[in-house]
């Protein structure tokens, strides 16, 4: 494993990748996690064939906390801060597996990052702006105010980090949560309601490029009927996947499960990366 960290205009963003020169994944978690939260990924067969990049968003992890919060902690900025770091690690193309937050930044990017030949995305409903959207693709339920919630208690903490990483989650996962910049969580909910970044509903059922949808059947946020009537452009696979018996981090409770559908998912995405660079297909953006 190699770790980095690279300056962008907003934070030092910490990242590990795997040491060699196959197919880019990057990973991108969610809210109030950290890049740890991959480890199942990096450990499994996966990592010798491919290069595997995880990182920590601003205000996360290992990473710093935004110069400018409230330009930072929403879907558009930390969009913004992963493209200068795609810049600095000069990757030309590349998959994009995020969970929760990060599918939505995914999506963000999605709409704008020509680079990008797939995205799988768990844990997220494309949703669009504002708050009668959010309210079509979420469950409406009272846990999920805490995550747009300042300071949280212990208990609080403790609540979200079953929900988001199952029923017995590590210490670090737990400790994630207390990490992360109490402000990043207000400011990201501020910025959902009010509709700043893309139309994600639009996007997905626009965007060229392999989409995948794989979920826990105990989903806790996301909306699972929701995400299977969407009018997917290229849905991977044809369906959306859902993964017997596990919640929202399915990748990280059933590892086995999740790790074939990945596997065979980044090889459709490296193919669709070369037979777009050998046509010459242009993507609009923006």
């Amino acid at each position: 494993m190699l770790y980095r960290r690279i300056q962008t205009r907003q934070a030092s963003i910490a990242l590990v990748e795997t040491r060699n020169d196959g197919f880019p994944v990057l990973f991108l978690h969610g809210n109030s996690s950290s890049s740890d939260v991959f480890v199942r990924q990096f450990e499994s067969h996966l990592a010798s064939r491919h290069r595997l990049i995880a990182l920590d968003l601003p205000g996360h992890g290992a990473s710093d906390d935004a110069a400018d919060p409230k330009t930072a902690y929403t879907i558009p900025g930390f969009a913004n801060t992963l493209v200068e770091v795609l810049d600095a690690l000069a990757i030309d193309h590349l998959a994009i597996v995020g969970w929760s937050l990060g599918g939505h930044i995914g999506i963000e990017l999605l709409d704008r990052d020509p680079r990008i030949a797939g995205l799988m995305i768990m844990g997220t409903p494309p949703v669009s702006r504002g708050i009668f959207g959010m309210l079509r693709g979420f469950q409406p339920q009272f846990d999920l105010t805490l995550t747009t919630k300042g300071r949280l208690t212990r208990r609080e903490m403790d609540r979200l980090a079953r929900l988001c990483f199952g029923e017995a989650p590590q210490h670090g996962l737990r400790e994630a949560i207390a990490r992360t910049d109490w402000r990043m969580r207000k400011i990201l909910g501020h910025g959902l309601m009010m509709g700043s970044g893309v139309d994600q509903r639009k996007v997905v059922e626009h965007c060229p490029v392999p989409l995948a949808v794989v979920n826990g059947e105990r989903e806790p946020f996301a909306r699972l009927d929701y995400l299977a009537g969407l009018d997917y452009a290229n849905l991977w696979d044809g369906q959306c996947h859902v993964i017997p018996a596990v919640g929202h981090a399915s990748f990280l409770e059933a590892p086995d499960q999740f790790n074939v559908l990945l596997g065979r998912f980044i090889d459709d995405a490296a193919a669709f990366a070369v037979l777009n660079q050998a046509s010459g297909l242009g993507r609009r953006h923006g």
